[in-house]
């Protein structure tokens, strides 16, 4: 048994035991989340020090020279133009520094950032950033990022040779940022909470609604719309926060999602949820390749004819296609079912991403494909 196959076989069997689990409770909290309880994007433009030769040719980044000489000014130095234009400072890269400010936080707290690399350095490994302002869509600055870069990479160069692990110019600073700033957040704000699905379905917001009037009382909790629950909540802060809390862990019975088909065209990844099913259909499917092959062919001349060695190319071509046979997949309700009808074409998971395809077209597969 070849590798691919006994990867298809696992992959088939594991999804099969999963189809036949049975089907788990999900909590409000999984399937929905508060409104206006969300993290913000942060993001700063700063120098990162310190390096071994491996930043960026100001020669070709100027933007680092002159960032630079803006920071040695507000540090009370001031470099005359024709020596800032001068400045050949190879342990020196201009980056971009990124953050998610979370929900809830306050200033004095810390939270991770992600430097990366914004010119032509070879390399942030064993750098400082030094102090950069964060800012948000506003334009105003909510953190203070600075501290030693960790970068999981490796790399090494000699005699024009080079050998690199994983990238060097992008890393982060565990809490290497500060909060200066809070976001006010809706949360205690109005009679009435707002729950947002992760997913617009009619279904899962009727049943969220009816979870919380069952235990809390009719009237608490109900459906906007296809993606909004509007629930009564407590006014008081404690109260709020206790009713909210018991609010997410309320389980969802029997809770099915919409069924998908989920395809990565990159990598060839398919998954599929437990709502899929199949129609009867009939599949014809057959692999075509063609391989093109170029033989040198060397024509030499005759002694003390004068003539030159040419060199020339043979191609081959060759066409191969395999003969697809017709076959009849019956009707599949359970997941188990779906994965074994389509486990009898052989075909590999490149081959079934226009397999499913052509199945949703003829309308027999019935999920809704996504392609990411």
């Amino acid at each position: 048994m070849n590798t691919s196959l006994l990867a298809r076989c696992t992959t088939a069997l594991l999804l099969g035991l999963l189809a036949l689990a049975p089907v788990q409770a999900a909590r409000i909290k999984e399937v929905a989340a508060i409104e206006g309880v969300r993290s913000n994007q942060l993001t700063g433009f700063g120098l990162v020090i310190g390096l071994d030769g491996t930043g960026d040719q100001t020669t070709q980044m100027p933007y680092t020279t002159q960032t630079l000489s803006n920071y040695l000014q507000q540090m009370g130095i001031t470099l005359a133009p024709e020596l800032a234009s001068r400045l050949q400072l190879k342990n020196v890269a201009a980056v971009l520094v990124t953050a998610q400010l979370p929900a809830f936080a306050r200033p004095g707290q810390a939270m991770d950032v992600t430097v990366s690399s914004l010119g032509n350095a070879k390399s942030l490994k064993g750098g400082t950033l030094v102090a950069t302002p964060l800012r948000g869509a506003d334009g105003q600055v909510y953190a203070l990022a600075q501290g030693s870069l960790v970068i999981a990479g490796a790399g090494a160069s000699a005699g024009g040779s080079r050998v690199q692990i994983n990238h060097l110019t992008a890393g982060r600073i565990p809490a290497g940022a500060q909060i200066e700033r809070a976001v006010p957040t809706p949360l205690l704000e109005g009679e009435s909470v707002r729950l947002s699905l992760d997913a617009s379905d009619f279904q899962t917001a009727r049943r969220v609604a009816g979870a919380i009037n069952t235990r809390f009382g009719d009237g608490v909790a109900r459906a906007l719309d296809g993606r909004t629950v509007d629930v009564r909540a407590p006014t008081t802060p404690n109260d709020r926060i206790n009713f909210l809390a018991e609010l997410e862990e309320l389980p969802l019975e029997n809770s099915v999602p919409a069924a998908k088909v989920v395809i990565n065209s990159r990598t060839g990844s398919i998954v599929l949820n437990q709502a899929v099913t199949l129609g009867p259909c009939a599949i014809a499917h057959g692999n075509l390749s063609i391989s093109i092959s170029a033989t040198p062919v060397i024509s030499q001349p005759g002694p003390l004819s004068g003539g030159q060695t040419v060199v020339t190319e043979q191609a081959t071509i060759e066409v191969r296609q395999e003969p697809g046979m017709l076959i009849q997949l019956p009707a599949a309700p359970r997941l188990a079912d779906v994965v074994r009808a389509l486990n009898t074409l052989g075909a590999t998971p490149q081959d079934l991403l226009a397999i499913l395809q052509a199945i949703k077209a003829a309308g027999a597969l019935n999920a809704e494909l996504e392609v990411i």
